[in-house]
């Protein structure tokens, strides 16, 4: 028997909730969907709008903040599947994160940026928001912001 999920609910339940999807600023769409995969473009922290969490960790942010940032980016992503989709009900898994983050040259915790966005999957999906990630430092990102994230998604 397959017990379904109310991640709608989870998210409220976590005082959550969800921006306005972004409207991309170049020649791409939010969300590909190839069959059960969905693929959303990379997401940088924005709040009401605006940039938010700009320049470099290790120097203009420290971890917790890039962390805070990367929460920002997947509430992000997750506001343009559920756009997609009408729902995170139809969420089946969180296959993979790809985390960058704006850092300086010297900084090496970018797993721990990371897991901004990985604690709130988890929280929110369970076992099925664990995922496969990579965490990578950037010279720059757009904006400079100080994190961009993008996902893969098992979807029903």
């Amino acid at each position: 028997m397959t017990t379904i999920t109310d991640y709608d609910a989870r998210l409220a339940g976590l005082g959550l909730t969800l921006p306005t999807p972004a409207t991309p600023i170049a020649n791409f769409v939010p969300c590909v969907q190839v069959g059960n995969t969905l693929y959303v473009s990379g997401q940088v922290p924005r709040e009401n709008g605006q940039p938010a969490f700009v320049g470099k960790v290790g120097r203009d942010l420290d971890v917790a903040q890039g962390q805070a940032a990367a929460r920002n980016c997947v509430l992000a992503i997750l506001s343009l599947v559920n756009a997609h989709l009408g729902t995170l009900n139809r969420v089946r898994r969180v296959a993979m994160l790809q985390c960058f983050v704006n850092a300086v040259s010297e900084f090496t915790d970018h797993p721990k940026v990371a897991n901004g966005a990985s604690d709130l999957l988890v929280a929110l999906f369970g076992d099925a928001g664990r995922h496969a990630r990579f965490a990578l430092g950037a010279g720059s990102l757009p904006g400079n912001a100080a994190v961009e994230i993008a996902a893969v998604i098992e979807v029903a």
